[in-house]
């Protein structure tokens, strides 16, 4: 009968190292460990996204009803003074010198579905220009804000969101409404 077994002194090594189970758990850890940090980091990126957004969203609402009740009007304000009326509502990690506003008016809801633009060039950067006209009474408004959040450098690139040139992620911020009838 034949032996499957190596004879010699390579026989006794594979022998030791069969028997031998330390390490098995750190080489274990190891293979589960980068997609769990992955995974991990993941989930950090979206929780960025998601807060920098609602951040964003929230303080474009409570701006927006300058507009809509007339006060902005009133006010006579421009786009920069509107700007740091929204810019008085972020919070981290955003910050003001990136925000950008559109603001346009339109006679009916239908309008201004067939009118709003990419806020991106064609180098998938933010665009620098946008409008502000806030209308008049009873006019529809939409007001849009866009951030770009750096989500490039936090993480790594396995695991990024962005949607710009750069790493960068746009962030939208929408609120469509028909003014107050104000005087």
């Amino acid at each position: 009968m034949a032996s499957n077994k190596l004879s010699g002194p390579s026989s006794r090594v594979f022998a030791r190292f069969r028997g031998d189970q330390s390490g098995a758990s750190a080489l274990e850890f190891a293979l589960v460990a980068t997609p769990l940090i992955l995974g991990l980091l993941a989930i950090l990126q979206v929780g960025l996204v998601y807060f920098s957004n609602f951040a964003l969203e929230g303080a474009l609402e409570r701006s927006a009803r300058l507009i809509r009740t007339g006060q902005a009007q009133d006010k006579k304000l421009n786009a920069t003074k509107f700007k740091t009326e929204v810019c008085q509502y972020l919070s981290a990690p955003l910050s003001c010198s990136e925000l950008r506003l559109d603001v346009r008016s339109y006679s009916s809801f239908a309008g201004a579905a067939k009118d709003l633009t990419n806020p991106l060039g064609t180098d998938g950067n933010l665009k620098k220009k946008f409008n502000f006209d806030p209308g008049g009474a009873e006019d529809v408004v939409v007001v849009r804000a866009f951030y770009p959040l750096d989500i490039g450098s936090v993480l790594p690139s396995l695991i990024n969101l962005s949607n710009m040139a750069g790493g960068s992620r746009v962030l939208t911020a929408t609120a469509a409404f028909r003014n107050e009838p104000f005087n």
